[in-house]
């Protein structure tokens, strides 16, 4: 199997093939550019344990260095299966049949068990509300996951109870709607304000070499990414403002042409205008804060997630072939966010 930049198996044989830009660099710091969701620990791991191989060679020495050309095979062990515990969280359902669920995400909520979380997440309270009925494509931990959001992003998703729901569903997301009808958008509230009404981000995407817990733009590599938007609302300073003054904020739709993982945050971020409340990718714009009016300050420096809100997701029912449109409100955290920039731009 020949693998492409940044696209793993869950487990199982992965091959790559090593560029000029890999030359001469560690073989574990190789593999960790061109793998995601896999630590450089994890990667260091690995080797020692004898899962990589170059070329017919098996190589246990991390600091091994590769050369352009060479075959990299990389062997992920099956991770040991480890049952989720049902639980009884409250879930908002948008919609339910025998196929699948559609629920409304609230900020807070993990998708699926991980590092750190391995309950009180949306798998635990999906296997207490369906029970046995959900899909098993995305294995043990991810039982009919075929999208997700971030933990702190609130809105819409679809699980799959059947399998055939799931391979229906994954086709649509991976299409991301080219042929079908699949939409997703969002509602996105950053910081400054675009200078055109509408645009388009076409920025690769792959995880950070300095920091494997985040992702970075790509101007090589990483994996296709495009997000669409458009200015909803521009929030002045407080006061008499000129005429064309710069907005210290906007509010803006986000559509997805791709789905990758933080792609909304990174893109706005990447042009200028991270999110109001992102602690990954807006760090540097918390002091913009400081220049509102109470209790509009108070109200930004206190919100304690990133302002991303799925507020729309249409599909096709991989059973009836109906199209299925889904709309969520902004929730009040968000609205009263929204709010409190609305209140000091009318003054």
């Amino acid at each position: 199997m020949s693998m492409s930049t940044n696209e793993m198996p869950d487990f199982g044989p992965a091959e790559i093939t090593a560029g000029p830009q890999d030359a001469g660099v560690r073989l574990d710091a190789c593999l960790a550019r061109h793998v995601q969701d896999i630590s450089r620990n994890r990667i260091q791991s690995l080797i020692r344990e004898g899962h990589v191989r170059v070329g017919a060679r098996t190589i246990v020495e991390p600091k091994y260095r590769v050369n352009e050309g060479d075959e990299l095979s990389l062997d992920l062990p099956e991770p040991e299966p480890a049952e989720p515990e049902a639980q009884d969280i409250p879930l908002v359902v948008a919609y339910e049949d025998e196929h699948l669920i559609v629920i409304d995400k609230p900020a807070g909520l993990v998708v699926h068990p991980g590092a750190g979380h391995a309950t009180g997440t949306l798998v635990n309270a999906l296997l207490h509300h369906c029970g046995d009925s959900l899909s098993g494509i995305g294995g043990v931990k991810r039982p009919g996951i075929v999208h997700r959001l971030d933990k702190d992003t609130s809105g819409l998703l679809v699980v799959a109870k059947t399998d055939a729901a799931h391979q229906g569903l994954s086709a649509q997301f991976a299409d991301h709607g080219r042929t079908g009808p699949l939409e997703r958008e969002y509602s996105a509230l950053v910081w400054g304000a675009p200078s055109h009404l509408k645009g388009t981000v076409d920025a690769n995407l792959g995880r950070s070499t300095h920091n494997r817990q985040k992702i970075a733009v790509f101007r090589s590599g990483g994996r296709n990414a495009i997000t669409h938007w458009r200015v909803r609302e521009r929030f002045l300073e407080p006061g008499p403002q000129p005429k064309g003054a710069p907005a210290i904020a906007a509010l803006l739709t986000c559509r997805l042409e791709t789905g990758r993982t933080h792609q909304i945050r990174v893109h706005m971020a990447h042009i200028g205008h991270p999110l109001v409340g992102d602690a990954d990718y807006g760090a540097g714009f918390r002091t913009k804060a400081t220049r509102l009016d109470e209790p509009a300050k108070s109200i930004v420096q206190a919100f304690p997630r990133q302002a991303l809100h799925a507020g729309l997701l249409a599909f096709e029912h991989p059973a009836t072939g109906e199209t299925l449109r889904f709309e969520s409100p902004r929730p009040d955290d968000l609205e009263g966010l929204i709010g409190a920039f609305r209140s000091i731009s009318q003054r």
